[in-house]
């Protein structure tokens, strides 16, 4: 861990000045915090929550969602609509608002700081980051971050001219979307086409999509960043894989240069200080040897920080609980961990994951959401292991192959049977004619050719 802000000998001092009460859930005093948006990001934030014994109402556009099933209450809204956010607000009167996804009403955010509301980070910040043309524009011009060279297009003839301007390779998402949806690398022109029909299908605001350049880097990191007014901390970095944009194997920590490394948090510190209020941030950078290009930037936990579940004595999710209350944000690093994120094969409106028993070892375990419907490609799970890196790394990407679901082993048992009642089925008098006089013609035409 490391940590910028006052030196740890006054420190703490100034935080036993400043006491923390914590009254029962469900009381006229109670501390609550609502979550806009309930996946599994939020569900480990909020079970974060309720070890404090912070009251947690969750809001979501769909029923059950995974941090649903761990709140005190639930919400099913409209995300983006400004009324319906407004409402629940009013209603619940939350001591602190997080907006745990990028879909959402921020006018209705903007509204509620105005009436005194406590949005996380701050509506801002919330405003810059879920816009990949705000968050681009104040880091490389106002922040003056290393960035790759970019273009803003809302038509396909101006997506042509940005790809030529920048360069192929070249990386085309919309302004708007998060886990990867609707982005892609176009090689040549020829991808363009296709780049720009991927973008427009993805969910989120498409009516907008950066094109950027691509660095040839030789990896990227996220490095969690945790802050308050009285201190700025920063997670070892994790190094992770993409397919199609979105996680699928993460560790901790990414062996980098103490130099690239420094640059790094420097540059984390610049945009969060930029952006300001409390709160656990995901800053990502493209790494090439020494240099760090800064990519993007979530207010709130990450993805890739699920590993930080094993890794470390407190969790991004537990850090960003802190760090919202105004906590102190110490914690301390166990050792090295990799995390697998295991993404649905199969559609479900009652999903069974299917788990086998080497999944839970000494240093291994899994972690499932809980989501009510599974789709192709939706993220379900996540294995955990603990072990020095390239063991665990090795062990995540073996355990992962362990988890299914009941749907798809019962697709593959359907194949076998069919397969094996083929092989036990009597050949017709027809078929085996052909299969001798095919064998006979076999022999022939190997003693001819030899």
């Amino acid at each position: 861990m490391t940590q910028w802000g006052f030196a740890p000998q006054t420190s703490p001092i100034l935080f036993k000045e400043i006491k923390m009460n914590f009254p029962a859930p469900l009381k006229s005093n109670s501390k609550k915090i609502m979550l806009l948006g309930s996946g599994e990001l939020g569900k480990e934030v909020a079970i974060e929550a309720q070890r404090l014994g912070i009251e947690v109402i969750a809001v979501d556009k769909y029923a059950n969602a995974p941090a649903h099933l761990v709140s005190n209450r639930a919400h099913v809204i409209d995300m983006k609509s400004k009324e319906a956010v407004l409402e629940v607000i009013r209603i619940e009167k939350p001591d602190y608002i997080l907006p745990e996804i990028e879909a959402i009403s921020i006018e209705a955010l903007f509204e509620a700081e105005a009436e005194g509301f406590n949005v996380i980070p701050n509506a801002e910040a919330v405003n810059k980051t879920m816009n990949r043309k705000n968050i681009r524009v104040f880091a490389a011009e106002e922040l003056k971050l290393k960035t790759s060279k970019y273009r803003f297009v809302t038509n396909f003839e101006e997506l042509k001219d940005a790809a030529s301007a920048v360069g192929f390779p070249c990386v085309i998402k919309p302004v708007m979307s998060s886990s990867g949806h609707g982005q892609s690398i176009a090689t040549s022109a020829d991808g363009l086409t296709e780049s720009w029909k991927i973008a427009k299908e993805a969910r989120g605001d498409a009516s907008e999509l950066i094109v950027e350049e691509f660095i040839h880097f030789d990896y990227e990191i996220t490095l969690l960043t945790a802050r308050t007014e009285a201190q700025t901390v920063f997670c070892e970095p994790i190094g992770h894989i993409q397919k199609n944009g979105d996680y699928i194997f993460s560790w901790q920590p990414m062996q980098m240069s103490e130099k690239a490394k420094r640059r790094a948090e420097v540059m984390a510190k610049t945009v969060t200080d930029g952006l300001g209020g409390r709160g656990l941030f995901g800053v990502e950078f493209f790494i090439k040897g020494d240099d760090v290009y800064f990519s993007e930037v979530s207010p709130r936990p990450h993805d890739t920080g699920l590993v930080t579940l094993i890794t470390q004595s407190q969790s991004e999710f537990a850090l960003h609980v802190r760090a919202v209350l105004g906590l102190p944000l110490d914690f301390i690093q166990y050792g090295d961990g990799a995390s697998a994120a295991y993404k649905s094969c199969c559609e479900s409106s009652a999903p069974e994951i299917v788990v086998e028993p080497e999944v839970f070892s000494a240093n291994s375990y899994v972690r499932i959401f809980g989501k009510p419907q599974s789709h192709i490609g939706r993220r379900m799970a996540v294995v955990l292991v603990f072990d020095e890196m390239e063991k665990a790394l090795s062990k995540a990407e073996e355990l992962i192959k362990k988890v299914t679901e009941k749907e798809e082993v019962e697709r593959k048992k359907k194949e076998q049977n069919l397969s094996e009642e083929a092989m036990k089925k009597p050949l017709a008098k027809t078929d085996i004619k052909a299969t001798v006089t095919n064998a006979i013609l076999g022999k022939i035409a190997k003693s001819f050719f030899k």
